[in-house]
Formats: C-alpha cells, sequence, structure tokens
C-alpha cells in the first residue's frame, strides 16, 4: 500500500501544472480490437497498462470506475489490482481515485474501505452522502486518503433530487456547504461536480473555496472544459479534469495508447487555456 496522502499527491502534480485524469473504464469490445491477449484479465491489464504508461507524464490522477471491472467478475477485479499496482510503480507520484460511490451503514463502509483502501491500494474513493456523516466516518477518518463526496452530477436527471430546496438552499449546496464545514475534519474531502453545470461548478467553488473538486461528464459527455476550469480552479489548481472514452477510446486499434496520449495532450492544453485566464 502507498504511504503518500493523497492531497500531497495531488498538489506536487497541481505545482506541476497537471489537472487532467484519464478515467480508466474499459469496454471490453474495444480492449479486444486493440490488444491480443485472450484472458480477460490479462487483455483488460495490458489495455489499461498501455494507457496508464502513454499518459502518466501529462496527469494528476487517474480514475477507474470500479462497475467496468466488477462486470467480468474475478478476472475483472484481479485486473483492477494490477492495473492500481502498476500505476503505483510506473508513476509513484499519480493519484488513483477508485470511482465506486460507496455509501451506506458504518459497519458496512468499513468493508468498502478496508477493500478499496487496503486490498486494491487506492488513494481515493467516490462517496455518496445519502446516508449522512456517520455512515461516511470509516473514510473520513483515514486522513491519508481521499473521500470524494458525489455533490453535484453530471447525468440530466440529477436535479430530482440534487435541485431540491432545504433551508434556503438546494441539496448539492447544502452537500457542498457540509463537506467544507463539518466533514472535512482530517483535509482529506474532496467533491465531484459535473462538467455539463459550470453554473452550478461555480456556486460550490464558493461556498468551497479550498476543497478538490472531481469533475467527470467532460468530453463525449457533452461538458466543456474551459467552462469548468474557469469555473471552478484556484491559483494552486483545485481540479481534477478527468475523461474516460474520449480518452481510452480516442481510437480503437494497434495505436490505441498513443491515440491516447494525444487526447490527454490535448485534454491537458485545454485545461492551460482555460486556467490562464483564472490566473491572469
Amino acid at each position: 500500500m502507498r504511504e503518500e496522502v493523497f492531497t500531497d499527491l495531488l498538489s506536487r502534480q497541481w505545482a506541476q501544472g497537471r489537472m487532467a485524469c484519464v478515467g480508466l473504464d474499459p469496454d471490453m469490445a474495444v480492449v479486444r480490437a486493440s490488444v491480443t491477449e485472450p484472458d480477460t484479465e490479462q487483455a483488460i491489464t495490458a489495455y489499461a497498462c498501455a494507457i496508464v504508461d502513454a499518459t502518466a507524464d501529462l496527469v494528476c490522477a487517474y480514475k477507474p470506475n470500479i462497475a467496468f471491472y466488477e462486470r467480468w467478475g474475478v478476472p475483472g477485479l484481479a485486473a483492477l489490482k494490477n492495473i492500481i499496482t502498476h500505476i503505483n510503480t510506473v508513476a509513484p507520484q499519480t493519484a488513483v481515485i477508485v470511482d465506486a460511490k460507496r455509501g451506506d451503514i458504518a459497519s458496512t463502509n468499513e468493508a468498502y474501505r478496508d477493500a478499496l483502501f487496503g486490498y486494491f491500494g487506492a488513494d481515493a474513493v467516490t462517496v455518496q452522502p445519502y446516508l449522512g456523516v456517520e455512515a461516511l466516518r470509516p473514510f473520513l477518518d483515514t486522513r491519508d486518503k481521499g473521500v470524494i463526496v458525489l455533490c453535484r452530477t453530471s447525468n440530466p436527471g440529477s436535479g430530482e433530487l440534487q435541485n431540491l430546496q432545504t433551508s434556503g438552499e438546494t441539496l448539492y449546496q447544502r452537500v457542498a456547504r457540509l463537506a467544507q464545514h463539518d466533514w472535512n475534519t482530517q483535509g482529506n474531502v474532496g467533491l465531484l461536480v459535473g462538467g455539463t453545470y459550470p453554473q452550478e461548478i461555480a456556486e460550490v467553488r464558493t461556498i468551497t473555496p479550498t476543497l478538490p473538486l472531481l469533475v467527470a461528464g467532460v468530453g463525449r459527455q457533452g461538458g466543456s472544459v474551459g467552462d469548468a476550469v474557469r469555473a471552478g480552479a484556484t491559483a494552486f489548481g483545485g481540479m481534477i479534469i478527468s475523461s474516460s472514452r474520449a480518452v481510452i477510446e480516442a481510437a480503437p486499434g494497434p495505436a490505441f495508447a498513443e491515440a491516447a496520449r494525444q487526447a490527454t495532450i490535448r485534454l491537458h492544453a485545454e485545461i492551460e487555456q482555460a486556467r490562464s485566464v483564472v490566473t491572469a
């Protein structure tokens, strides 16, 4: 298990100008078109590790969504562990955020925590706050690991609950306020916000001037990188801009890793261009 503190990993990458994140969410049809290994575990591992090798100097984090590994059972989960081990070896200063959206009663979350931070070796995990802070306590109390709370998600139907009014503000604004002022006692809390809603990103940033924001939904979901960065970046960085399919499926086939690198270079350039406006 890596001993580095999640927030320290991020800060060092932001200091190097890196806010891009690659979502490692393998589609097996794309994997099969890109690598020759017949075994499921080996194929997923080879595919994702090649993308890591091609992009490690450009990103602040990798974000595998656990569902894309769980769907293949034991071989998929073994591949996820292989990939995280590989990242820790070849990119030891780059954080691994497992997108698992966990959140249950405390004893169950202790098991989730031990699996994700212990067995798999993740540096951070996404969680949902619907059960309240008591349920999230096992994650929050693990001070060297990141806890990224779902706040304003990128999907079109997210406002059904997240926009509900409570005590004069929306539910997602209330989550942001709790995260900033009540839940971040160990300095390890961040928020997940959707790149499809830049105005809401700006509102969340106003409430949470110091928390890392993981931005999902740019790329094929239609979110604007520039709008997201202008809405939420800080002078020191402050954001993790994640793109998955637009990077890892840029060009299925033998040249997939180089295509992923070129897509990540474009993502990095978009971030840098927008950030120059923020810091000017």
